[in-house]
């Protein structure tokens, strides 16, 4: 007798689940029952076709129920939603939101790939008239209708991770003005702070209004209006609000069913995906899975892991036994014209598992600096103080950042050193890359700080010194038209082994450059001169200035300007108004 496997949910995880298991096997029954009308849409791809850039909604739908039974022989059933589970006699209670009926389905194996629902802060308003939330192709309809019908001029956006971003910059390119509310003190928290001020920034300048550091008290109705009352006392009048503040796991028919949950919400599997139920499978937004650098539990609910949990689930299904090793995290955002992404753990999850590290920054170019187009992007390795050993990786710049961060990932993954990076023989051709690549240069330095080669300090620690030397070894005329820190002293690096008698040798000494290469140059001569108090700023000037006009909302990118702006600013209170 054949087996028959019940999945309840389409969308990533459970219907690549269905395709997969069809492949592998002609004769199993396959049944499919999704609550909502679609079985399988792009959700990644929502926002852009709000704002326009994803013009046919069809492009979305990447399967449809008559396709996918006719292609793999599924009992198919939209609108259909499973309300209970019945583990003992292996049946579940379907309500048929077609007619309002009730049915009995049977199952030998079940699938659950329920998703996550957005999460709703719980503050006054929040279900009120026009506030949208976006997950699905129904969200993303009303959300267009709203904005054909109403012509909307202000909305304010709730979270700032990953969707909310997205949804900032499409709202933008349908000429909305934008303000996005967030908690933390920065977008996208699977990076750090430092290495989003050039995002932060960029969002300023294209007219995006931040509003970091700040929590949703309530959302109230005035004359018409949308009004958004935050813990700092600013008030955000908009049209309409858009809830992106994340997702929570869609566990209840799991809870109810008696199957176990695990410590950060979501139901918890073993390692080939069976919940407590050995005849249950669960995948996607609504698990926990592992992370394979720290093994321990974790949530991240992405397309990409999804989809490889559905094709292992089938396996298991039909007898192949396959492990899901676990996600890391890989992600990556478009921020307008810019590209930020991160790969493993950030420092903040180093710190709250204990472990310590070491860290590196690089800015390199995304292709040979000669040919023309040349684009720099900053690169930031987080890593083992005693072998080298990668922890993770985030990158930011306007073209190529996702091939260095696809490789990188692929070494975190492989459990590679700092040291393997210098020796990845990766492709070039002066359109393409250079001979040191980005990702090599990043090695290079990351095993220049293990050997003690040379020390580093980064521009969100500096402000936290007192009494430093600090060398400025740029050009004359670099500094004419970008400025510098305050009480640098400037010696150009060719003329500092001549200068060396006006430097005081016994005082903590920071040098830096615009990116870091001639510092370390600089820093090299001085070191072998008898200066031992010494640091190399990362980044330098140039990280250091996106740090400092993120730190007082600068919104002019001119940095001769922004630094003036900033040399008369006395309060951040004062800068917020600038």
């Amino acid at each position: 007798m054949n087996k028959k496997v019940v999945i309840v949910g389409g969308v990533a995880g459970g219907a690549s689940t269905a395709a997969r298991l069809r492949r592998l096997d002609e004769n199993i029954e396959i049944v499919m029952l999704e609550k909502g009308e679609h079985i399988s849409f792009a959700n990644c791809g929502l926002p852009y076709h709000i704002g326009g850039v994803i013009k046919n909604r069809e492009d979305l739908l990447v399967q449809t129920p008559e396709a996918m039974k006719n292609r793999f022989k599924i009992d198919v059933r939209i609108k259909n939603e499973v309300i209970d589970i019945d583990r003992k006699n292996k049946k579940i209670t379907v309500m048929d939101l077609n007619n309002d009926e009730k049915y009995e389905e049977s199952y030998d194996i079940l699938v659950l790939s329920p998703g996550a629902e957005p999460t709703k802060p719980p503050v006054k308003g929040i279900n009120g008239e026009r506030v949208f939330t976006l997950r699905n192709i129904p969200d993303t309809d009303r959300i267009n209708k709203f904005i054909a019908n109403k012509k909307p001029r202000r909305a304010v956006v709730i979270g700032a991770g990953y969707i909310g971003i997205e949804m900032a910059e499409n709202l933008t390119h349908r000429g909305i003005n934008v303000s996005v509310v967030e908690m933390e003190n920065q977008i996208l928290t699977s990076l750090d702070k430092e290495m989003l001020a050039q995002a932060h920034n960029h969002l300023r300048m294209k007219g995006v209004n931040l509003f970091l550091g700040s929590r949703v008290e309530a959302i109230d109705d005035v004359a018409g209006k949308k009004v958004v009352e935050l813990s700092n006392c600013d008030n955000i009048s908009a049209d309409f609000i858009v809830l992106a503040a994340g997702v929570t796991p869609n566990t209840k028919l799991a809870e109810d069913a008696g199957l176990e949950i695990g410590k950060l919400g979501g139901i918890k599997v073993d390692e080939y995906l069976k919940t407590s139920d050995v005849s249950i499978f669960a995948l996607g937004d609504a698990i926990e899975v592992k992370n394979p650098i720290l093994e321990k539990e974790t949530y991240i609910p992405l397309a990409g892991p999804a989809n490889k949990q559905g094709r292992i689930v089938a396996n298991n299904i039909a007898g192949r036994n396959e492990k899901f090793n676990g996600s890391q995290g890989t992600a990556i955002a478009k921020v307008f014209e810019l590209t930020v992404g991160s790969t493993g753990l950030n420092e903040k999850q180093l710190q709250d598992y204990g472990i310590d590290y070491e860290k590196s920054y690089t800015i390199s170019k995304n292709h040979a600096g000669y040919y023309p187009g040349a684009i720099p992007m900053t690169i930031k390795l987080l890593f083992s103080k005693d072998d080298g050993k990668l922890y993770g990786a985030q990158a930011v710049g306007y073209k190529d950042v996702d091939k260095r961060l696809d490789v990188l990932a692929t070494a975190i993954r492989f459990e590679k050193k700092v040291h393997d990076l210098k020796d990845i023989d990766l492709a070039y051709a002066p359109p393409f890359g250079s001979a040191k690549d980005p990702v090599n240069m990043a090695g290079f330095i990351s095993e220049n700080i293990l050997t003690d080669t040379m020390d580093t300090i980064c521009c969100d620690e500096l402000d936290e010194k007192e009494n430093i030397q600090l060398i400025d070894v740029r050009e004359p005329e670099e500094l004419r038209e970008l400025g510098t820190i305050k009480n640098a002293i400037h010696i150009p690096l060719n003329s500092l082994r001549d200068n060396l008698d006006e430097l005081d040798k016994n005082k903590e000494t920071v040098v830096f450059c615009a990116i870091g290469l001639r510092g370390y140059l600089g820093y090299r001569i001085l070191k072998q001169h008898g200066f031992d108090n010494l640091l190399n700023l990362s980044g330098g000037y140039k990280m250091y200035l996106e740090y400092q006009k993120d730190k007082y909302e600068v919104v002019d990118e001119d940095a001769t300007k922004a630094r003036a702006k900033m040399e008369t600013i006395e309060t951040p209170e004062e800068a917020h108004r600038l």
